[in-house]
C-alpha cells in the first residue's frame, strides 16, 4: 500500500487494464457460470453494503432471502423447507454433510462416519472428507455415468451417515438414479443430499420430466445454485433442508450481534447476492427460466448436428446442457483450441473427452465458429 492515494483516473485505468485480461464468457464454453441478468446486476448494486452475517440491521434484505427461499422450496416441491443462502455448491454441500454428521453422531455411537458419493461427485465433496473427518467412500459409475445402485449398497454400513446423488454432474450433466437413492436411504434410516448445484435451475424447467427434489421421500437436504442456470450474481447458493432439525444442528451462539444465533458456514455474507437472486428470480418466473433453458437445449441440438457434420460425437447423448465429445488426444485439443483461437474448453477424466457447457451467453454464431475452429485443429492432429 502506498503512503499516499492514488488517484480515481489512475485506480480506473488499472482496473480496466485487468478487466481487459479477463476472458470474455463469449469465448468460454467450459463455465457452469455466465453473465447475470441486467436486473440481478441492478439489484446486487443497490444492496452492495448488506451484511447477511448480522441480518438483524438488514431486515428488509433478510425478508428477501425468506422469499427467495420459498420460491425455490415450492419449485423443489417442498413448501416450508429450511435453509439459508450460501456462497455456493461447496459451502452447501459442506453445511449439508456437517448436519448429517451432527445428527448421526448424536443419535449413534459411531467411531468413524462416512459417506457414500458417486466416482462423478464434485471435488468439493473431497474437501467435506477433510475438513470434517468423514470417510469419503466412492460408488462406481454404469456405463451411462450414472452411479451404480450395487455399488451404493456394497459400501453402506453401520457408520454410513448418508448417501450423495448428483442432479446434473459437473463432467457429463447426468442425473444418478435418485428414486432408486431415496429408497435406499430410507430402508437404511440414512440421509440422501442432492447436489443440484447445477441441475437445479435445469431440470425443473426442461420438456421431459425428472424426479430429484424433496418429492422424494428419502430426500433430506439440496444445494442449488442461483449463480449458474439462475442467472444471479456471485456468489448466490441455496441449501435447503426437509426439516428445521438438520438447520438447528448447525446452530451457533452469536452473542453479541444483533441476532442470538447463526446457522451459516461463514459468519459475513452478501445481502447483495440475496438481493440479485430475489429479483431475478421474481422477474423470470418459471416461464422465463424455461425459455432460458429451451434456448440452451435447442444450441445443444445444434451443436451436436453441426458437430456431426466433421464426424465429432458425443461420448453418451447429452440430458442436459452439458456436453462431452469423443475426440482424439482431448489434452491437445483443448491446449491448441486455447493457444490458437482463444477458445476456453474443458475436458473430462473418466472417460477422456473434450468438455463444453451451452449457457445462456452462448449464441448460434458462437457454435459455428467453435466448430469451424475446432475442425482445424483436429485436421492437424
Amino acid at each position: 500500500m502506498n503512503e499516499t492515494g492514488l488517484s480515481e483516473e489512475k485506480i480506473r485505468n488499472i482496473l480496466n487494464d485487468s478487466k481487459s485480461q479477463d476472458l470474455k464468457y463469449e469465448r468460454v464454453l467450459s463455465s457452469m457460470c455466465t453473465y447475470p441478468h441486467r436486473v440481478a446486476v441492478e439489484a446486487h448494486m443497490q444492496f452492495i453494503e448488506s451484511n447477511m452475517g448480522d441480518f438483524g440491521l438488514f431486515k428488509g434484505t433478510s425478508n428477501l432471502e425468506k422469499e427467495v427461499l420459498s420460491m425455490l422450496s415450492n419449485l423443489l416441491h417442498h413448501p416450508g423447507a429450511s435453509g439459508y443462502m450460501t456462497t455456493g455448491g461447496t459451502e452447501s454441500n459442506i453445511q449439508a454433510i456437517r448436519s448429517m454428521r451432527n445428527l448421526f453422531i448424536q443419535k449413534s455411537k459411531c467411531e468413524k462416519p462416512n459417506l457414500v458419493v458417486p466416482d462423478s461427485a464434485h471435488f468439493s465433496f473431497d474437501k467435506v472428507s477433510d475438513i470434517l473427518d468423514v470417510e469419503l467412500r466412492k460408488a462406481s459409475l454404469e456405463d451411462d455415468l450414472k452411479v451404480s445402485i450395487d455399488s451404493v449398497k456394497s459400501l453402506i454400513d453401520e457408520n454410513t451417515i448418508g448417501l450423495v446423488a448428483i442432479a446434473g454432474s459437473t463432467e457429463f450433466g447426468q442425473v444418478d438414479p435418485i428414486a432408486r437413492l431415496s429408497e435406499i436411504a430410507l430402508e437404511n434410516n440414512i440421509f440422501l443430499h442432492i447436489d443440484a448445484a447445477f441441475g437445479g435451475f435445469v431440470l425443473p424447467f426442461l420438456e421431459m420430466s425428472c424426479e430429484f427434489d424433496f418429492i422424494l421421500p428419502g430426500v433430506t437436504s439440496i444445494a442449488i445454485d442461483p449463480h449458474k442456470m439462475g442467472m444471479s450474481t456471485i456468489p448466490s447458493g441455496v441449501l435447503l433442508f426437509r426439516t428445521n432439525e438438520h438447520l438447528e444442528s448447525l446452530k451457533a451462539e452469536t452473542p453479541y450481534l444483533t441476532v442470538s444465533t447463526q446457522y451459516t458456514l461463514t459468519g459475513t455474507r452478501s445481502g447483495a447476492a440475496v438481493a440479485a437472486t430475489y429479483a431475478v428470480m421474481s422477474f423470470l418466473g418459471k416461464e422465463g427460466y424455461r425459455e432460458k433453458v429451451s434456448g440452451c437445449m435447442e444450441l445443444t441440438h445444434y451443436l451436436m448436428d453441426r458437430l456431426a457434420g466433421i464426424n465429432v460425437y458425443p461420448l453418451l447423448k447429452p440430458v442436459m446442457n452439458v456436453v462431452a465429445l469423443k475426440v482424439s488426444k482431448p489434452d491437445l485439443v483443448r491446449s491448441r483450441l486455447a493457444k490458437e483461437f482463444n477458445w476456453q474448453v474443458s475436458i473430462t477424466q473418466k472417460p477422456h473427452g473434450l468438455r463444453l457447457v451451452i449457457m445462456p451467453h452462448v449464441t448460434f454464431e458462437m457454435i459455428d465458429s467453435f466448430v469451424k475452429d475446432l475442425e482445424k485443429v483436429l485436421q492437424t492432429i
